[in-house]
């Protein structure tokens, strides 16, 4: 079984994000990159399924220079290979074009026998979209299942429970597909030192635009269907109203949640 699984570099989930005063787009070399945590994920359930039914894992990642450091992680955590899409073209691209890079790159797995699953965190912590697994499959022509939080492959057909506010959907399609999973699914495993070392010996492919026959005006800040019209910076947090209870506290509290119309 060939399984992908696409990966994203993100700025720290725990820091304040901020956007480049230049263009507009996420600055992310305002803290540190990190593998974004849903993807994490879904490495975890690629292995776990590897370990089960056999065949090769490969990790998908379209990103800046400095997203060989993600990359490094998921090869250290137990997959085989990698492809790094990596072009300055790619600067700016949102949603629409990056499901469009990521498809004409599993399309050049075709000659290695393509590909069983592509899976994907069911979000990125940067942007919290989650549109790219949809926009993914209709453009690669597969099922999409979604949210998943328990996947068991069968034969040439894949079961997902679907997570929803009240419960699971029972979903199933044929091989092959895509899909999202959701942190509820597993624990990722840490690297080890052993695969910590084991990855800079695995291969990675790195491809430009150029390599996957994309025209550099269908990505780029400038094909980008959405756009930030401006921004500023949140004011600073001001000094809260301490309320003294002197026997009319409850009538000061309700004056004050009263003045700001939350009652």
């Amino acid at each position: 079984m060939n399984i992908v699984v696409c990966v994203k570099q993100v700025p720290d989930t725990w820091s304040e994000k901020k956007l480049d005063s230049g263009d507009s787009t996420l600055d992310r070399a305002a803290t540190d990159p990190v593998m974004n945590e849903m993807d994490e994920y879904a490495v975890e359930e690629a292995l776990k399924i590897q370990e089960a039914s056999g065949g090769e894992v490969t990790v998908l990642c379209m990103g800046p220079d400095a997203a060989a450091e993600t990359v490094r992680k998921a090869l250290s955590m137990g997959a085989d290979k990698a492809i790094h899409v990596l072009d300055d073209g790619l600067h700016g691209s949102d949603a629409v074009a990056t499901s469009l890079v990521l498809a004409k790159a599993l399309g050049t797995l075709a000659d290695a026998g393509g590909f069983d699953l592509v899976l994907l965190g069911s979000e990125s912590s940067d942007a919290r979209m989650s549109v790219i697994p949809a926009m993914l499959a209709e453009r690669l022509g597969v099922p999409q299942l979604t949210f998943a939080k328990e996947v068991t492959v069968d034969g040439s057909s894949v079961k997902i429970k679907r997570m929803t506010d009240d419960g699971y959907q029972a979903v199933e399609a044929s091989l092959p597909a895509v899909i999202s999973v959701v942190e509820k699914i597993n624990e990722p495993r840490y690297p080890s030192f052993k695969g910590i070392m084991a990855a800079k010996k695995k291969p990675v492919a790195t491809l430009s635009l150029a390599d996957l026959g994309v025209d550099a005006g269908e990505v780029g800040l400038g094909a980008a269907w959405s756009a930030v019209a401006s921004f500023e910076s949140a004011p600073p947090r001001q000094a809260g109203t301490i309320v003294k209870d002197e026997g009319d506290g409850a009538a000061k509290l309700a004056e004050f949640l009263a003045s700001r119309k939350f009652i």
